[in-house]
């Protein structure tokens, strides 16, 4: 019975908040803060009279880490779950360890000012030594391990999907099915439609940031980079059908690397729509993407956080997106000295998420895993002291929570590959 944080009341937010609150046992009070109080207090009312949990709400802004440090020492929580933006990652990281408090998150830190001249050397020397350029990377939270093991505290990075329940199905493949891992495949299918012209199913800002990058996948010891789209492949996605995919750069595929022993390639691919792809190279094209300031009658706004004021909030799709997302990962290895292939993954159909928490399944497939890794380190079921990623854990215990509290997982056995 513990109190939990959780910082940030977005779409993601609303589910792990929900689902927190299905695991009263775990979370015997439950603190809502963000920036924008009345949408805790709107979530509060939506939740009271249907859980055990105890709720609170506050106002904070997480980029203010002493206002951090006093909600913190105020409300007393046991864990932080940091459902906010990867900007603030690090400020929620220091106001934890300052207040002996666990972290979870569900994406690495990345900066919001990719102009800053501190934040640039350090990123321009990570390039050249080790050959990606994506403007998010773990070294930035992996630096605190000393210091959440000498506090005894447990940081757990990347709770969400992907990263999050990849990372588990990875260390579960390894557990369970294979004796040696050679390649992984990541993937991820939204096969939803939610009948807007041009939406995101998550933040738009981090989202168009990310897939506007170059691409990237590790094979053989390095990284290789590839142009934003260059590499694209087919797939028939168990009940979803045929799509077109994009290898992309993305976070785990960095802790993989280095927790999966002797894999030789790791690779993620996302699916896109022509339309998705055409509206996001034109807005690329007129500057629309940029994260660097302009004026603009007298005064700066960011390209890109004032697109986003345009865009759909993801929260709002929920009751108008249909069909399904299928995410999982493509193994490939030995067992018993045979060559084995297989393919773990969940399928979660929009329509069903939005009947049973009003969101629809990007955020249901992020949420629920964040709720879970939260659940496992608050209870002490995950105890590793320090900052880890989800495969260096038992992936056991999560995954029988994936199936309890909505994300049932499939073994397929010989599946189709990805050239």
């Amino acid at each position: 019975m513990s109190k939990l944080l959780i910082i940030g009341c977005g779409g993601v937010a609303s589910v792990a908040i929900q689902k927190c609150c299905q695991n009263s046992d775990v979370f015997s009070e439950l603190c809502i803060a963000s920036r924008t109080k009345s949408k805790c207090d709107a979530m509060k009312a939506k939740l009271e009279g249907k859980t055990r949990t105890k709720i609170t709400t506050a106002q904070v802004d997480a980029n203010d880490e002493q206002a951090l440090k006093s909600l913190m020492n105020r409300y007393g929580p046991k864990t932080v779950l940091n459902v906010a933006l990867p900007y603030q990652d690090l400020t929620i990281m220091d106001a934890c360890l300052a207040c002996g408090v666990n972290y979870v998150d569900t994406a690495n830190y990345e900066p919001e000012n990719t102009d800053d001249p501190a934040w640039r050397a350090i990123y321009e020397k990570r390039c050249k030594e080790l050959g990606f350029t994506a403007y998010f990377d773990y070294s930035w939270q992996w630096a605190y391990r000393k210091k959440y093991e000498e506090a005894g505290l447990t940081a757990l990075l990347g709770s969400g999907f992907d990263p999050g329940v990849t990372s588990v199905f990875s260390a579960y493949a390894q557990k369970h099915y294979f004796d040696q891992i050679d390649t992984i495949d990541i993937l991820d299918c939204n096969g939803g439609d939610n009948g807007c012209a041009f939406a995101t199913n998550f933040n738009p800002e981090i989202n168009l940031r990310e897939v506007s990058a170059n691409g990237s996948y590790w094979e053989n010891g390095r990284w290789i980079e590839t142009k934003p789209m260059e590499i694209k492949r087919e797939y028939d996605f168990p009940q979803v059908g045929q799509k077109d995919m994009y290898l992309l750069h993305h976070e785990e595929i960095e802790s993989l690397a280095k927790n999966i022993p002797g894999i030789k390639r790791i690779r993620f691919f996302m699916t896109f729509g022509q339309s998705y792809l055409t509206h996001m190279k034109c807005l690329e094209d007129v500057g629309m993407l940029s994260t660097s300031p302009v004026e603009f009658e007298g005064r700066e706004i960011v390209p890109i956080q004032f697109l986003k004021t345009l865009l759909p909030d993801p929260a709002s799709l929920g009751p108008r997106t249909k069909g399904k997302t299928n995410i999982g990962c493509l193994f490939s290895g030995t067992k018993d000295g045979k060559k084995r292939t297989i393919y773990l993954y969940n399928v979660c159909d929009h329509q069903a998420c939005y009947r049973e928490l009003g969101s629809q399944a990007v955020s249901y497939t992020t949420g629920v895993p964040a709720m879970i890794g939260t659940a496992l380190v608050t209870s002490g079921v995950w105890n590793k002291k320090g900052v880890h990623n989800l495969e260096e854990f038992d992936p056991d215990p999560f995954m029988e929570m994936l199936n309890r509290y909505g994300l049932p997982w499939t073994v397929e056995e010989s599946p189709e590959t990805v050239g």
